[in-house]
């Protein structure tokens, strides 16, 4: 709400200066801006969740495991392994085939050689292990293994 000041000499001194109108910026109402940003966090909590992506695999535990430190690449063996020989390169979905040559492109430009295999707990060892086969041809120096620590479901 605007402020109306009187000059100091009383009424009737100076007609056309008499009273003037100023604005106070301690009155800006932050009340619509505050409702505002509580809906776009509503908003962003709910699509969180939905924008998530990628196969849906249960990953065996171990006592002793270390968190990762590097910027990882994942590949990823799912559960259907055996029947479609298909991996997630990433986020991307390719044939067990292709995958040498396709980690030879994604590794072309990087320092660390070192790719992080995530096999559900459901795959057969030799598989993971064929997998981890197909990354040596890759020219792949380091494949880790990631579990979970036990408890953690």
């Amino acid at each position: 709400m605007p402020k109306v000041h009187q000059n100091g000499h009383g009424v009737g001194a100076r007609r056309g200066r008499g009273s003037r109108v100023t604005t106070s910026l301690a009155e800006i109402n932050v009340v619509p801006l505050v409702d505002v940003m509580l809906v776009l966090l509503i908003i962003f909590m709910v699509a969180a969740p939905m924008m998530t992506q990628g196969l849906q695999v249960n990953l065996p535990q171990a006592r002793r495991s270390t968190p990762v430190t590097a910027q990882p690449i994942y590949i990823t063996v799912p559960a259907s392994f055996a029947s479609e020989r298909r991996v997630q390169l990433g986020e991307e979905t390719i044939r067990v085939e292709a995958l040498a040559e396709r980690v030879r492109q994604t590794m072309s430009g990087r320092d660390d050689k070192s790719l992080f295999v995530r096999g559900d707990g459901s795959v057969a060892y030799k598989d993971v292990v064929f997998v981890m086969d197909k990354l040596k041809e890759a020219g792949i120096e380091k494949v880790g293994l990631i579990t979970i620590p036990v408890g953690s479901r």
